[in-house]
């Protein structure tokens, strides 16, 4: 043990004295000093501990670490001490009020186990460049009006590949609409670029991030079913081919995966991406308070030295035009709280502006659900927002659109879409006071039928 502390404690500003045991030999290991006089206050004292000073003791027996420890409580009371041992108890110290015991080869095998672990995420970086590094032109597909999480993942690829935008884009079916992802890309100066399945042909290879192809329906198009790569952390899907898949459950995050593969591989980290992928983990697990593995907080952590804070601000809090204030006002002025549903109907609004106002209409005392509803060309569109820990928003938008619309989302947040043709067919009139009486009846009815 002293051969491997003298290896691991090299530093200016530690010194290392060997105090044999009686019967032990005198010889002390290459690293260290003998402390003359062996174990007593007054050789202690010889060391000449200055205020600041800690002390790390390093033993398996209870006699000597009692001793050593009443030494230097004598000579510097107020000093900390730790104790490294995988043997000793608690009950060996004596009463000190600033003595700590933790065992040396837990904290050694810690260390290990995580390095092991970046280990295995720089084998999947050489596999991934093995699979795709020859390819001349790689689609990186996110899922349909991609989020946060997705969008991190598809920057952080293109970088791990060693990529530009034009020879790996990111790529998506849908077109991003909520303003906090706009926002987004429009910081980070991330293009994603909105295609048809029939335009994924021009690629010689295709990569999925934070999204399977299950979530493109229960037939994808041919060319998604079978690709070069998946990195997801939502449970597993079958029915598509994949060269190398790293789905991973138990992360809250995919944008944690992408920080450790970034982390093994030693790949030079800027404020734009640690920004990207801070913000990806954020908004996934509602700021570490949602569905957060130890995963998603080390990448977190270690996101968080890097970051930009000017560039977080930034994407959190985008505009809401003169426009959509005025809307918001004219709800608010007939706004209540019924049976924990805080429901805003805008009006003909801009749709960006729809789910800014749920975010906002979720801080009403009292609420559970935030619903903002506003007719966007010929549709009714309405974002939903609860706090949580009731039931799941996307299941419950479903029901409330079935036969009408199209709709669905997370746990906390969803999105619903009905023509007004088909609103008018069921309730008549697309009148606020119509709209407001409908959408309330039938997110009553959702949310009891998901408690029943």
């Amino acid at each position: 043990m002293a051969r491997l502390w003298g290896r691991i404690g090299q530093s200016d500003r530690e010194e290392l004295f060997w105090i044999p045991r009686d019967k032990e030999s005198r010889s002390r290991p290459p690293g260290f000093r003998a402390l003359p006089g062996g174990l007593c206050s007054d050789a202690i004292g010889k060391l000449d501990s200055k205020e600041g000073d800690e002390f790390a003791l390093v033993t398996e027996d209870g006699p000597f670490v009692r001793s050593a420890i009443n030494a230097l409580i004598h000579v510097a009371p107020a000093a900390p001490a730790l104790v490294l041992s995988d043997r000793l108890t608690h009950d060996d110290l004596p009463d000190h009020p600033c003595v700590r015991l933790t065992g040396l080869r837990s904290l050694i095998r810690d260390d290990v186990d995580g390095e092991f672990s970046h280990l295995a995420n720089l084998h999947r970086v050489v596999e991934i460049r093995r699979i795709l590094g020859e390819r001349e032109r790689i689609g990186i597909l996110l899922q349909p009006d991609p989020d946060p999480d997705g969008i991190a993942c598809g920057y952080a690829l293109r970088v791990i590949l060693g990529r530009k935008r034009s020879t790996a884009p990111l790529i998506s079916f849908g077109e991003i609409t909520r303003p906090e992802n706009r926002a987004m890309v429009e910081a980070l100066g991330i293009e994603v670029r909105t295609l048809t399945p029939e335009e994924l042909d021009e690629f010689d290879g295709l990569a999925l991030v934070d999204v399977q192809p299950t979530v493109f329906g229960e037939n994808p198009p041919e060319q998604v079913r079978s690709i070069d790569l998946v990195i997801d952390h939502h449970p597993e899907r079958t029915g598509y081919d994949a060269t190398l898949r790293d789905i991973r459950p138990s992360y809250g995050a995919t944008a944690a995966i992408l920080t450790e593969y970034l982390r093994a591989a030693n790949v030079e980290m800027g404020p734009k991406l640690a920004t990207a992928l801070l913000y990806g983990i954020k908004t996934d697990t509602q700021l570490l308070g949602r569905e957060t593995s130890r995963y998603d907080m080390k990448a977190f952590s270690h996101l968080h030295s890097c970051h930009s804070p000017a560039l977080l601000r930034r994407i959190e809090r985008p505009a809401l035009p003169t426009d959509g204030l005025r809307a918001l006002g004219r709800a608010l002025a007939q706004t209540k709280v019924i049976d924990g549903i805080h429901l805003l109907i805008l009006g003909r609004v801009r749709e960006e502006v729809i789910p800014q106002v749920a975010d906002l209409a979720l801080q009403a005392e009292g609420a559970e659900w935030a619903i903002a509803a506003g007719l966007v060309n010929e549709n009714l569109v309405f974002s939903v927002r609860n706090v949580g820990y009731v039931r799941a928003a996307g299941e419950v938008v479903r029901a409330v659109v079935e036969g009408l619309g199209v709709g669905g989302g997370h746990r906390s947040m969803a999105k619903g879409i009905i023509p007004l043709k088909a609103f008018r067919q069921v309730y008549g009139s697309t009148s606020r006071d119509q709209i407001r009486a409908a959408l309330l009846e039938s997110f009553q009815h959702a949310i009891n039928r998901e408690l029943s």
